[in-house]
């Protein structure tokens, strides 16, 4: 779960992290306002939106009186964001984020993640803030800092301080600058997170430390454990195909293709998008019915795939386990007869029942091309997209 930067932000006080003063805002009124209330002489108008790249768009500017935050505010508020992270579609931003601008004299990459290839959290840092931290890592990954975390352990004060040594922080801000560290690790561990970046953290004029930037995701699969994240959720930010697919207990991920794939395992979805991307075509989603798909599941996946005006063709690849051939080939028919489908229709089953499985499709009068293994299955997608 993502949550937007003013969340975090709010998150990020409770753990003593510092940040700039300022307020979300969902009109352009409220934001000259906040401006008001902040005071000084200049101030930053950053569009809320799920998504990274936000000043390339336009969606991080500067204003110099509270009513130019409210004009900003304004232009912001409504308009389609698109920025690397969004695609070409875009986000269309509905609050901003009205903040001080501060005085940066210096700018860093701080970050917590888990690192899958060791097993572990691990502490990131770049004397390169600003930039992305990808493509810092393919380009000069000598400038990137890292200190892996013993989970038995936490973060010890030794680790967040080679951290602001291998930064390049001053001297002085050495004690600040590991209180940081170590309160971001806090703050990644006591809620479960996928991710805690800030990107930058400043050094200002004043020598003053702070979180210009804050991104949290949280991890789904221990939201359970953390009833007062819901309320930060915001169905707004996901997109409208995968959040209908949620509420069906659908794992949908929509994508750029044109063949929309409807498989049973996340494995299997995988290696299906490889061979049709090997083939010549390109997946349209990825969507997971899962191990004990029902018949409803299944017509609510066809909804779901056929929602995207993008498919020309559909791809069903089902590996018949704890989930028979025979039943998924039930519940394609009865779905097949109650969604209109006007797109062709791939259909390779394999393992427990499937010659059941087939002579149900077979049967079924339904014009369905049946594959026999998945490579066919892919070539014969390729042929009618």
């Amino acid at each position: 779960m993502k949550i937007h930067e003013y969340q975090a932000k709010e998150i990020f006080s409770r753990f003593k992290i510092p940040v700039p003063r300022g307020s979300v805002a969902f009109d352009a009124k409220e934001a000259g306002n906040i401006a008001e209330e902040i005071g000084g002489s200049r101030w930053v108008v950053k569009a809320q939106i799920h998504a990274g790249g936000r000043g390339k768009g336009g969606g991080v500017r500067v204003a110099e009186t509270p009513e130019a935050v409210a004009e900003t505010a304004k232009e912001m508020l409504g308009m389609t964001l698109v920025t690397p992270q969004t695609g070409p579609q875009g986000r269309r931003v509905s609050k901003v984020l009205v903040e001080e601008a501060l005085a940066v004299k210096q700018e860093f990459y701080v970050g917590a993640a888990v690192d899958r290839a060791r097993q572990s959290p691990v502490m990131i840092g770049s004397s390169e803030g600003g930039m992305g931290i990808e493509e810092l890592a393919a380009s000069r990954p000598e400038a990137i800092v890292r200190e892996w975390v013993d989970v038995g352990i936490g973060l010890p004060a030794f680790q967040a301080r080679n951290l602001v040594f291998g930064l390049g922080i001053d001297a002085s801000l050495v004690r600040v600058g590991t209180g940081i560290f170590l309160q971001l690790y806090r703050l990644f561990e006591s809620f479960d997170c996928m991710l805690v970046e800030i990107n930058p953290l400043v050094v200002t004029e004043a020598n003053q430390i702070f979180a210009l930037d804050a991104k949290i995701e949280f991890d789904d699969n221990a939201r359970y454990r953390h009833k007062d994240l819901q309320e930060l959720d915001d169905p707004g930010e996901q997109e409208s195909l995968e959040l209908e697919a949620s509420e069906h207990r659908l794992n949908y991920i929509r994508m750029e293709g044109n063949v929309g794939i409807m498989v049973n395992g996340a494995g299997l979805a995988m290696a299906t998008m490889d061979l049709i991307k090997q083939a010549g075509a390109k997946p349209a989603n990825f969507l997971d019915v899962g191990g004990g798909a029902t018949t409803e599941m299944v017509t609510k996946g066809f909804e779901i795939i056929l929602g995207d005006k993008s498919v020309r063709g559909i791809l069903i690849n089902i590996f018949g386990g704890i989930l028979r051939c025979d039943v998924l080939a039930n519940g394609v028919v009865e779905a097949a007869r109650n969604v209109a489908i006007n797109v062709p229709v791939v259909v390779r089953l394999d393992g427990t029942n499937v010659e059941e499985g087939r002579d149900i499709l077979a049967a079924s009068g339904l014009d369905f091309v049946v594959a026999d293994s998945m490579a066919d299955a892919a070539e014969k997608v390729r042929g009618i997209v």
